[in-house]
């Protein structure tokens, strides 16, 4: 149902692959690894240009509030008037309430693609989702684009002893697939558990830099108080995604840790990595952008009020100052 995502998915992850595998051997942990991080990389190049229109987007619509709340006052009791001058209000900033949507609308599939991908590798488990193939028989067959040299190389290729493909409650039947590696359902721990730990971190600090921004801002009087109940229920239902974010996110990725193998952790530590120093250097140029903005208005306003202690020059000629007298 998902073979749209996950073609391209193989193929992007084929093609960093043959580059990492002339610069390491083909079947070395390190080449797919760098691959799995360069597919990463590659979906959040083309994912910058939204992504920093998101973040400005939520910054407009920190903006928008005083203006949204008198629409509110103004127009509640005409809830399709309201509707047409919140509309009318997000085209005169330019933005769209939906910007954040697109970041996250992108980054599932790409997420499910390739945690079925990696795990398409090793397809000799007897669980749900799994094809129950003899080893043979998996070392032989095709994954999406990876030719059986392909999978055979994925599955030789390993991490500190473990393969790419093992994760934390890997069945024991799946084992087998792995030929010429030995390794115990201990090592898979001690590879993977610090590797999801990270990714939790990493998790927090990206919510702790977009939170801390906000309060920032709300001290900086950038953001208005709410003014009515509704700017007051958003801003509790703000609140509770901040603590979802800063706390339960994490939580859940711990918790889920065992689900995901090798290869998928390092796409989600890759994943957080980016976006940790990518969110530093757009708010950093965010903040400049403002500075210059009011540094200008501050500038045209000196331009156009009156100097202080100017002589006004009397235009009149001497007859009329004469008669006016």
């Amino acid at each position: 149902m998902l073979n749209f995502v996950y073609w391209p998915i193989s193929a992007v992850l084929w093609f960093w692959h043959k580059i990492f595998g002339t610069l390491f051997s083909p079947d070395s942990g390190i080449a797919w690894i760098l691959a799995i991080v360069f597919l990463t990389f590659t979906i959040r190049v083309l994912l910058v240009k939204p992504m920093v229109n998101q973040m400005r987007s939520a910054r407009k619509m920190q903006e928008m509030q005083p203006k949204m709340q008198e629409i509110r006052a103004k127009y509640k009791n005409d809830r399709e008037k309201m509707a047409q001058e919140t509309q009318k209000l997000y085209k005169e900033m330019g933005t769209n309430p939906f910007a954040s949507c697109i970041v996250p609308l992108v980054q599932m599939p790409v997420f499910v693609g390739l945690f079925h991908v990696l795990r398409s590798f090793n397809r000799t488990g007897t669980g749900p989702g799994q094809l129950g193939m003899s080893v043979e028989q998996n070392r032989n067959t095709a994954n999406y684009i990876f030719s059986p040299e392909d999978v055979r190389s994925f599955l030789d290729a390993d991490f500190f002893g473990v393969p790419l493909s093992a994760y934390m409650s890997m069945p024991e039947s799946a084992f087998g697939a792995f030929t010429g590696l030995d390794f115990t359902r201990t090592n898979i721990i001690m590879v993977c558990l610090p590797l999801v730990v990270i990714s939790a971190v990493f998790t927090h600090l990206n919510a702790r830099l977009s939170i801390e921004r906000q309060n920032e801002r709300r001290l900086a009087g950038k953001v208005s108080a709410p003014v009515d109940e509704q700017a007051e229920m958003m801003q509790q239902q703000m609140q509770v995604m901040n603590k979802m974010m800063l706390w339960i996110f994490p939580v859940m990725m711990l918790a889920t840790g065992f689900l995901w193998h090798i290869g998928l952790l390092f796409y989600m530590l890759a994943n957080n990595v980016w976006t940790f120093f990518q969110t530093r250097i757009v708010f950093d140029k965010m903040d400049k952008e403002e500075a210059e903005e009011e540094a200008a208005k501050l500038e045209a306003k000196r331009a156009t009020a009156p100097q202080v202690g100017a002589r006004k020059v009397d235009k009149r000629t001497k007859k009329q100052r004469k008669q006016g007298s």
